[in-house]
């Protein structure tokens, strides 16, 4: 993150969430005396003081730049951030990536054992529906039932789910630079989408007034899983958390495979400033909204 005071605003704003969202999660996951205690252990595990939280960041900025109250934002951020949670714990099973470390520890069924993990998977998936459904999250229950469509839909097989299914495949297909662009807009930019999306829902923004704010998204998504791909080819395992290198050992066709590092860099660095570009209505209220986007082509984690 430079050394700027849009990078001060950025790291400052990424810890601050991070804090919040442990909290909520916090409050949400008290364990039980009898033998659930397990299972909310390790949601717990999964949950508190690890991750980036650029989607809870995503979410709260943008509801943030429609008035809509921190709190209630960050309960609706906790709702994606669950989904993302279930995604990790799932994806980091034998079954599906098989990977042995997320945010520089243990995975989860490695911590606790494999059944374990998927029962805490499906809990989170519950989890961020139960949030959204609270009338504590927004008194508007048009607004809710608007927060849970767009968010199921970014989850299912119509976003992340058939991005995985994709991405399980693409070992075995061939894929040129338009599928893969499509299986990442599923995979990872489907949620990140939402997360914009949720944030102007909160805001009572009508759906033809988020139109700028979708191009932000699409584009940011985009740069967001080139800049991953690239931490994959070149990124530095104690510094990333987890497994590097895995795409290209599965033959996997990525951004950096089709494209070549360089270029890759170079279309990952014109998205963003293409995303910057959709937020020039916003002036400062955006200035959150501007720093993410630069800082999802800089990041080294």
């Amino acid at each position: 993150m430079s050394a700027t005071p849009e990078g001060d605003l950025l790291k400052d704003s990424i810890s601050r969430i991070q804090q919040n969202v442990d909290s909520v999660f916090d409050a949400f996951l008290t364990s039980p005396d009898d033998s659930r205690s397990r299972l909310v252990d390790a949601m717990r595990y999964a949950a508190i003081g690890g991750g980036k939280r650029l989607r809870p960041l995503l979410l709260v900025s943008t509801a943030e730049m429609y008035g809509v109250n921190r709190d209630s934002a960050l309960r609706a951020a906790c709702a994606v951030e669950s989904i993302h949670i279930y995604s990790l714990i799932h994806d980091d099973l034998p079954c599906m990536d098989d990977d042995d470390m997320r945010h520089g520890k243990p995975t989860l069924h490695r911590a606790f054992d494999e059944a374990t993990a998927v029962l805490a998977g499906d809990a989170f998936h519950a989890l961020a529906f139960e949030i959204l459904a609270d009338d504590e999250t927004g008194g508007d229950p048009f607004a809710r039932s608007e927060l849970i469509a767009t968010l199921a839909r970014a989850s299912g097989m119509h976003g992340m789910a058939g991005g995985q299914m994709m991405d399980m495949a693409a070992g075995e297909e061939e894929h040129d630079l338009h599928s893969i662009t499509r299986l990442q807009q599923l995979k990872t930019g489907a949620l990140l989408a939402a997360s914009v999306e949720m944030g102007a829902i909160m805001g009572h923004v009508p759906p033809e007034g988020r139109h700028h704010l979708r191009a932000y998204a699409r584009d940011i998504g985009l740069a967001f899983q080139i800049a991953d791909d690239l931490l994959d080819h070149e990124g530095d395992e104690a510094k990333t958390g987890k497994a590097v290198r895995k795409d290209q050992g599965q033959g996997k066709a990525t951004f950096v495979s089709l494209m070549g590092p360089d270029k890759a860099r170079e279309q990952a660095n014109a998205l963003v400033e293409q995303a910057i570009g959709h937020l020039a209505s916003h002036g400062d209220d955006a200035q959150i909204l501007r720093a993410l986007a630069r800082y999802v082509v800089e990041r080294d984690r």
